[in-house]
């Protein structure tokens, strides 16, 4: 274990200092993420949220010191039977890097280097009980405690060492140009009056991440490209100059994870700043026949958008800030596209590389593939954020967010122990693209009580009651909570 530890921190070292994706722990995990079933990936999301890369490199370090132990118990009778699992992990650590969409021509070394470092310590350490007098009692070597406890720190400490090397963003010292488009003024919300509602404007801190990246792709934008290829007529590359040079808009945009659980956290609002995608599809010229965008991330990551929702009018971008400031490298940076109406999966791509113009049965995107829908538009929906927990009786609020992006929200109900729905009040309308505050005054009794929530969207079509999960294009249901007023 000492061993696998001490060679699994210098691939770590090693990785972070050539490229993070080749460090053996994000390596090996990100092929874990690519080859895990769709089930497993939900229950991980559902049941530990944003803490499931952090579990799922802890989980990886943890198998490779077991296989360590494993490697120990056969060296001790043959020592090229620890060599050989070490080389296997190397093996294992190297395809990883190989395949990985970012990988360059050094990606090797770091599993090469974890492995022989392993080897070698090994080696080292079996020759302590080599040298031993003979006839002498056999015990616990201190020194196996000092290499396995410098060991087991250092891999701990290294871990996370690729995602630490984090640059700020940067457009090279140049600010964005300021919008050609520009909406109304942000309104204020009802966090100002009704304690505990989520933030009309939801803060870059904490707005939420879900996506298949174990490691934050390093993108400069003196170096980054998007290219736009495929089925039209004029192919075209774009630098960073290129695209910030467009006519920029600001738009106000709600933005869905398609595995938010009713009421789930997956759900975030702020300004955008951007570059509309039909600006660059009317330079490329699509085919007629083309029905989708599918773009790339740097991480290798594929969404497919029908080319309709990116031609039909609404404010598809290529978004380059959130909330007037570049984008943070978890929401994207230096671009992403960002397609409102439609759950992240299918039109939010982060880290963006690639617009090609293909069709659905040239091309399957890496979550279609995984037995999701082709297509996604955002479900009619809303949470309820207060009450929480016990709540004194008398007078208090039932209040929460809405959204039906792209068709917005026209009502809110509540319903108390079953009883009437009765009509909630609405808080300021940013827009279609954007959720709605809502809040109804209630005069809590003492005893246990079940609210529920539903919205209707901006045609009056109200969301529907019928409960079903994430799979395969977004839950259903009503949000239900039970509270305890004392």
């Amino acid at each position: 274990m000492a061993a696998a530890a001490l060679g699994t921190a210098a691939g770590q070292v090693l990785g972070s200092l050539i490229s993070p994706a080749s460090a053996p722990l994000q390596a090996v995990g990100a092929a874990v993420i690519d080859l895990a079933p769709t089930g497993v990936k939900e229950w991980a999301i559902a049941t530990v949220g944003t803490a499931d890369k952090p579990l799922l490199l802890a989980t990886v370090l943890v198998v490779v010191c077991g296989l360590g132990a494993l490697a120990g118990l056969g060296a001790g009778r043959q020592p090229r039977a620890g060599d050989l699992v070490f080389i296997a992990l190397g093996v294992i650590g190297i395809v990883a890097a190989v395949t990985r969409p970012a990988a360059g021509p050094w990606g090797v070394l770091p599993s090469v280097v974890a492995a022989a470092v392993s080897i070698g310590a090994l080696r080292w350490q079996l020759g302590w009980d080599r040298r031993a007098p003979s006839g002498s009692p056999k015990g616990f070597d201190r020194r196996l405690l000092l290499t396995g406890g410098i060991g087991l720190v250092g891999a701990v400490a290294t871990a996370g060492l690729p995602a630490a090397r984090t640059a700020t963003p940067t457009s090279a010292g140049r600010p964005l140009p300021p919008p050609a488009s520009t909406p109304s003024a942000f309104p204020t919300g009802l966090e100002q009056t009704v304690a505990g509602i989520s933030p009309l404007r939801t803060p870059v801190p904490d707005f939420y991440r879900v996506d298949t990246a174990l490691f934050l792709p390093q993108l400069d934008p003196a170096g980054w490209r998007l290219a736009v290829t495929g089925m039209v007529a004029n192919p075209f590359t774009l630098t960073w100059d290129d695209l910030v040079a467009m006519p920029l808009i600001e738009r106000d945009v709600t933005l869905t994870c398609v595995s938010n659980e009713i009421g789930g956290p997956y759900c975030g609002s702020t300004r955008w700043t951007g570059v509309r995608v039909a600006d660059l599809l009317e330079r490329a010229q699509p085919s007629a026949a083309a029905e989708q965008v599918l773009s790339t991330s740097a991480d290798g990551f594929t969404a497919s958008t029908p080319l309709r929702a990116l031609l039909d009018g609404r404010d598809a971008m290529i978004a380059v800030a959130m909330d007037g400031q570049l984008l943070t490298r978890e929401h994207g940076f230096p671009a992403r596209l960002l397609t409102p109406g439609l759950y992240g999966y299918v039109g939010a791509t982060k880290w963006l590389t690639q617009l090609k113009l293909t069709t659905y049965a040239a091309d399957e995107a890496y979550w279609t593939v995984r037995g999701w829908a082709e297509q996604a538009p955002v479900k009619t929906a809303t949470r309820i954020d207060v009450p929480r927990g016990p709540v004194p009786a008398g007078a208090t609020v039932v209040a929460g967010v809405a959204w039906a992006t792209h068709r917005g929200i026209s009502k809110v109900q509540v319903q108390i122990d079953g009883g009437p729905w009765q009509d909630a009040r609405l808080g300021p309308d940013v827009g279609l693209d954007y959720w709605r505050q809502w809040y109804l005054p209630w005069d809590a009794p003492p005893g246990e009580h079940r609210l529920s929530a539903r919205a209707y969207d901006g045609t009056g079509v109200p969301q529907t009651a019928q409960v079903r999960g994430v799979l395969p294009d977004g839950a259903t249901g009503y949000h239900v909570i039970e509270v305890q007023v004392g």
